[in-house]
């Protein structure tokens, strides 16, 4: 590797230390509702998050939930040492995208069928400490 690729790297590198990602895959929630959930704590700090995701009444904040302390322990395995409490993390980016559909055929009167389209989603979630 030549030295101009070698130093970008390591900028790279550097830059992504402060980050922490964490994805969910293949979740059977519609990415519809999930939006709803997702749009809730973007750009909030990550425990003000976690309350309001806590005391939600959807389905979909249980797993937002559960992702979201993934992207926290992630965080702590990069930054040995620091505390997330100390360290002023909150949520630069989460976005949901639509997954694989499962189609089904829901017998109909007079012979027909309807189309089911049973929805799944991704889910990513980027979580960064403010003071650098």
């Amino acid at each position: 590797m030549g030295a101009r690729k070698r130093i970008k790297a390591e900028e790279r590198k550097e830059a992504m230390k402060s980050v922490a990602i964490a994805k969910l895959n293949n979740c059977p929630t519609s990415p519809r509702k999930m939006r709803l959930v997702a749009d809730t704590v973007r750009g909030k700090d990550v425990f003000e998050a976690l309350n309001i995701l806590r005391f939600s009444a959807q389905e979909a904040s249980g797993r937002i939930e559960k992702l979201l302390r993934s992207a926290i322990a992630n965080w702590e395995a990069k930054n040995a040492g620091a505390r997330p409490e100390d360290s002023d993390l909150t949520i630069r980016e989460i976005f949901v995208d639509s997954a694989r559909m499962l189609k089904r055929i829901q017998p109909a009167p007079q012979g027909r069928a309807h189309r089911i389209r049973k929805r799944s989603n991704h889910v990513t979630i980027i979580v960064d400490s403010a003071k650098n």
